[in-house]
């Protein structure tokens, strides 16, 4: 294991701890006032400065995520809500999503509230607020590596209608700011079902200011207004009261490996007064998520980046449709995704 600098095996690490908890690991915590209280959360400490939440509660999203101490992510105004208190209908998603790093949406519906075959969809579907069943948080020494995995099962169905499993996988080893996200899409019913799927990363304040630069791999960019300017997407700039988010789809890319790179040269640690280069990495193949949606939204009190690697645009499922590139689930079929998010820093 790579950690603190060098090189230590186990019993080398175990000599100098009395729990591994100590210096990294998982453990379970419930919040427990207002409207967040009873959410349940999976703390990963990763030893080599990132750690983050996983919610149980909310689709096995991630919650906060931090690095030295210092947030890499965004979050909404009303925290992490229990998912008891969503309202399905319109925009009501806005009310009660978390934000944090990843918020998934789908499972059969992404995009703006609309109607489809005679049936009305809310923004983002269900999935964000669907509390994960048979979860499960392990860490455990694999040689000299200390593993955490954390794995759940959600589901979206309906009498009549859908019936999907998402299983999902999140590991972490300590000693890398590293986290690999595995999920399973799988139609448990006996007919064809739409499937969309967004995975919608938030990145926020400190690691976004006016020096933040993001780079895309993408050789064309078009807002999804057409009135929209296209230029300074991939810049940061200052919170301003009234500014109108800006979404962008981006097209073409040159590798089926995509990577898009968040770097802040002046990222914030904990030690007053001392900054360092930070580069973020979000990582996914297009064969399984062939679209990627930016929402740019620096306006004040928001202040917030999304890059959301999905199956779909975001007019809703209606629009895909007519496109010829809604995505259906044959009876027993399933999907794999497979995205990696890790952190680099230059002390």
């Amino acid at each position: 294991m790579q950690l603190y600098g060098q090189h230590w095996t186990r019993r080398e690490i175990e000599a100098r701890v009395g729990r591994i908890e100590q210096i990294g690991g998982l453990r379970r915590l419930q919040w427990s006032e207002g409207l967040e209280r009873q959410t349940e959360h999976i703390q990963v400490r990763t030893g080599a400065g990132l750690d983050f939440l996983v919610a149980p509660s909310r689709g096995m999203d991630i919650s906060l995520a931090e690095f030295g101490g210092v947030p890499l992510s965004w979050q909404s105004p009303g925290g992490d809500i229990h998912p008891s208190y969503y309202d399905p209908a319109g925009e009501g998603w806005l009310r009660t999503a978390a934000g944090g790093l990843l918020m998934t949406c789908g499972l059969t519906y992404v995009g703006a509230p609309g109607s489809d075959e005679g049936r009305d969809y809310g923004l983002h579907g269900r999935v964000h607020h669907l509390p994960a069943r048979h979860v499960s948080a392990l860490g455990s020494w694999n040689n000299d590596n200390y593993d955490m995995i954390i794995s759940g099962m959600v589901e979206e169905s309906a009498i009549f209608s859908e019936n999907l499993r998402l299983t999902r996988t999140i590991r972490s080893k300590l000693g890398r700011a590293q986290i690999v996200i595995d999920d399973v899409v799988e139609n448990l019913g006996f007919g064809a079902t739409p499937h969309m799927i967004l995975y919608h990363f938030n990145f926020g304040f400190p690691l976004m200011d006016e020096n933040t630069t993001v780079d895309f791999p993408s050789k064309r960019v078009k807002p999804r207004e057409s009135n929209l300017p296209v230029e300074d997407y991939d810049r940061w700039q200052k919170p301003g009261p009234g500014y109108q988010e800006r979404v962008y789809y981006h097209e073409d890319f040159s590798s089926e490996d995509v990577t898009v790179s968040i770097k802040n040269p002046n990222f914030p640690t904990a030690i007053a007064g001392k900054t360092i280069p930070l580069s973020v990495r979000l990582s996914w193949r297009t064969s399984q998520l062939p679209r990627l949606v930016q929402w740019k939204m620096p306006g004040a009190g928001v202040h917030v980046l999304g890059i959301e690697p999905a199956n779909c645009y975001v007019e809703g499922r209606a629009v895909e449709r007519q496109r010829g590139s809604l995505v259906h689930l044959e009876p027993g079929e399933s999907r794999e995704y497979s995205l990696r998010f890790e952190v680099l820093a230059d002390e």
